[in-house]
């Protein structure tokens, strides 16, 4: 199975945008600040640490690169839990956004967790990762 790299770019980035709309719309109440800052922080860096992984110099490299990314979604993930069960934000609100979350990742947490099964391909002129697994 292969993925393209272009795709997760464009996918963290409107990730990341669904993330600031979020936090623009939070209440102004204290907690909803406090947790909104953290989920702001955390949820914007998923994809600038994607980014940073695509121009790894070495598979362990990106799989450390990638293994940052995953620990900003899964903060993500955290917060955005927070929200509503805090009562902050009624789940119908985040559902779509968790659902992104949750689809994320799986494909973070296999890619740096699973060096041996990552080959790195450069696109000189464009500087796009391709990522391959082996499916044995």
């Amino acid at each position: 199975m292969a993925h393209d790299a272009t795709d997760l770019r464009v996918r963290t980035k409107k990730f990341a945008l669904r993330v600031i709309k979020l936090y623009q719309n939070l209440p102004r109440s204290g907690e909803a600040q406090v947790v909104g800052k953290q989920v702001l922080r955390s949820g914007t860096s998923v994809g600038a640490q994607y980014r940073e992984a695509c121009r790894a110099k070495s598979p362990a490299d990106f799989v450390n690169m990638m293994a940052g990314a995953l620990k900003e979604l899964d903060k993500t993930a955290y917060w955005l839990e927070l929200l509503v069960e805090g009562e902050i934000v009624p789940a119908a609100k985040l559902a779509d956004l968790q659902k992104e979350t949750d689809e994320l990742l799986p494909f973070l947490s296999h890619a740096s967790t699973h060096p041996k099964e990552i080959t790195l391909n450069r696109i000189h002129h464009s500087s796009i990762l391709i990522l391959h697994y082996e499916t044995n």
